[in-house]
């Protein structure tokens, strides 16, 4: 399509860029509803699967069938809903995060000036007993027991020492872990990093501890594709679900890895997974005196409240007037 010009200023033309959209598309594109557009800028994978679970529940609740319904959405909806997810027997923190992911819809829609008010807006969510101590946080003496799980000098043992290295001095999420490719280790600064694809498409480097550096460089040895930039770090070994080896690992397959060497080494503690790995780095990191903000950016975490769930320098259990006790 050739470029127009319009005159402006006497002779003075100004070049008009080509349209790039046919009519039909533009007004496809124009019609497209506002509730639409915020799942479609749900990035995350994992938050929109969530999301459109939370609204489809709260749609089949109410009886909505068309987007253009949430605009006769009121307060007492919201109210009712949550009433019968309580009646349901769900947690609070269940119904909390249900009703954010309506908030975040309804807050879009307000600013897109498609509702006048957002009715989630004020209404009381239910209280959720502090998050410290869900996730377990490893003894050091642990951390050492998995990390030296992996024997031998075969293509898994070498791999798996090396996914627990870049997990327990990293505090990777593995979905994070799973993401990384060859070319995202490398110098800055003259220091090796890891380049991080974090939640909500955020980008942060995190320098290599020197033990993992260690165990990556061995396991790339063996398994032969450190010279393929493009390709995943981490890679199964045998695979049954994708058939290809040359795939990135699956988070699902770093979370039974876990499970089997902690199973190994007599690990048995409460909603163990990668995530203790993440919440062991943290708390370990604090405990050696850590600033909390600096650890807030190394975990990735929007708000230095969800870092503080990690410290527990005032609740170790070596300090507990317990053992001050003597008879």
């Amino acid at each position: 399509m050739a470029e127009r010009h319009v005159a402006r200023r006497g002779r003075q033309l100004t070049k008009v860029p080509p349209r790039r959209l046919t009519a039909l598309e533009y007004q496809q594109l124009a019609a497209v509803p506002p509730e639409a557009e915020w799942f479609a800028n749900l990035r995350n994978p994992g938050t929109r699967r969530i999301y459109q679970a939370d609204i489809a529940n709260f749609m089949a609740f109410v009886g909505i069938e068309r987007a253009e319904e949430f605009r006769t959405v009121r307060r007492a909806h919201v109210l009712a809903w949550r009433k019968d997810l309580e009646r349901r027997g769900l947690g609070g923190a269940t119904i909390r995060g249900k009703l954010a992911a309506l908030s975040s819809l309804f807050q879009f829609l307000c600013n897109e000036q498609a509702v006048q008010t957002n009715p989630v807006k004020g209404v009381e969510r239910p209280r959720t007993e502090g998050y410290q101590g869900k996730t377990p946080a490893l003894s050091d003496a642990q951390v050492r027991q998995l990390l030296a799980a992996p024997s031998g000098d075969g293509l898994k043992a070498r791999r798996d020492r090396a996914i627990l290295a870049v997990l327990f001095f990293h505090a990777l999420r593995r979905a994070e872990l799973c993401a990384i490719k060859v070319k995202d280790i490398h110098d800055r600064r003259g220091v090796k990093h890891i380049k991080v694809h974090g939640k909500g498409e955020k980008l942060r480097y995190v320098p290599v501890h020197p033990a993992a550096a260690g165990a990556i460089a061995e396991y790339l040895e063996s398994a032969g594709h450190g010279d393929k930039p493009g390709a995943p770090l981490f890679r199964p070994i045998l695979s049954n679900v994708t058939k290809r080896l040359d795939a990135a690992l699956q988070p699902s397959g770093v979370y039974r890895m876990m499970k089997c060497y902690a199973k190994q080494v007599g690990i048995n503690v409460d909603r163990f997974g990668p995530h203790a790995a993440r919440a062991t780095a943290a708390t370990n990191a604090l405990d050696q005196g850590a600033d909390i903000a600096k650890v807030q950016e190394w975990l990735g975490h929007a708000s230095v409240s969800t870092t503080r769930v990690y410290d527990h320098r005032k609740s170790r259990p070596e300090d507990s007037p317990v053992f001050k006790v003597s008879y």
